[in-house]
């Protein structure tokens, strides 16, 4: 193993594992790393089936430019338990909890720190931050937001796609798979083409989830998809998009094979202070574990926007 991938496979040494409660007792498994000249704090949040360890290249680059970073794991994936009876189902009826988590995370996390406070959400993550941040509960002082979920792909196309998915949750349990995974190299090589173009980077999957099963999440149930189209649609129709103040960066990668791009570069055009970053054929959905130069541009972009907070 490189070098380079032992940094991102490995935990920083002075970095810590906790948990946080959120206010119902649902437990969350947390990732805390300070700096000791922190500039200030970025919270970092993937998007569905995640774990925090695939953002450790992103969390220590951050680091690296001086800041306290932290994150964890969406409640009923990786480390913060199951929504569903198939442990391997990412399952959710609503994505009202999860707002509701990153709310009540970001009052105790903003609380218990000083300095700018800067909000890093990919995919979910970011449709999640944005919906915190309409709401009023997550006013950071800044927002990152890479590839973020404001529309999923269909093939069928959103509508069409959206009525299969309420089909679906009303013949039979809405907690069931939308699909099956298939064993084989096919089925491996279908995914990383849709992920990313860093055949290294994909890997690294692999190693997590060897080196802890528990933290493996497999395709989302029938009542994610339908309430993913559903709460895209309630993002995009927002009125109070045009009065959001956050200062945000947000990164499209306009070859997008999970989210619509369109639909997020159409979102970007109604907010009052966003710059928009966009990527080509270059780049898949993952943005920050791309190869090299995609990455190199995308924190390139990331580092002046943050650097402008002082």
């Amino acid at each position: 193993m490189t070098d380079q991938a032992e940094l991102r496979r490995d935990l920083p040494a002075d970095s810590r594992l906790t948990q946080w409660q959120a206010p119902d007792g649902w437990r969350h498994r947390r990732f805390d790393w300070p700096h000791p000249d922190a500039r200030g704090r970025i919270l970092v949040q993937g998007g569905r089936a995640d774990i925090v360890e695939k953002f450790l290249e992103t969390i220590r680059h951050l680091h690296a430019r001086r800041w306290s970073v932290t994150a964890f794991d969406w409640r009923g994936q990786g480390g913060s338990g199951r929504l569903a009876a198939d442990p391997h189902v990412g399952h959710a009826a609503s994505f009202d909890a999860w707002v509701g988590d990153l709310t009540a995370f970001w009052r105790d996390w903003t609380r218990a720190g000083e300095g700018p406070a800067v909000l890093l959400g990919h995919s979910m993550g970011g449709h999640l931050a944005l919906r915190a941040m309409l709401d009023g509960g997550v006013v950071p002082d800044a927002a990152v937001l890479v590839s973020p979920m404001i529309g999923v792909r269909s093939p069928l196309g959103a509508r069409a796609g959206r009525a299969v998915a309420w089909a679906m949750t009303k013949i039979g349990d809405p907690a069931r798979p939308a699909w099956t995974v298939r064993p084989g190299k096919a089925s491996a090589g279908h995914r990383q083409q849709r992920l990313t173009h860093s055949l290294d980077r994909y890997a690294d999957e692999a190693f997590w989830y060897a080196r802890d099963p528990s933290l493996l999440l497999g395709p989302p149930s029938w009542a994610w998809v339908l309430e993913a189209f559903d709460s895209g649609a309630r993002l995009q129709a927002d009125p109070r998009l045009a009065a959001l103040a956050v200062p945000m960066l947000m990164l499209v990668a306009d070859a997008d094979r999970l989210v619509d791009a369109r639909a997020a570069v159409r979102l970007a055009a109604r907010l009052p202070r966003v710059e928009l970053v966009r990527f080509g054929a270059e780049s898949a959905h993952e943005i920050l574990r791309e190869d090299d130069a995609v990455r190199r541009r995308a924190f390139d972009a990331i580092d002046a926007f943050l650097d402008r907070l002082r």
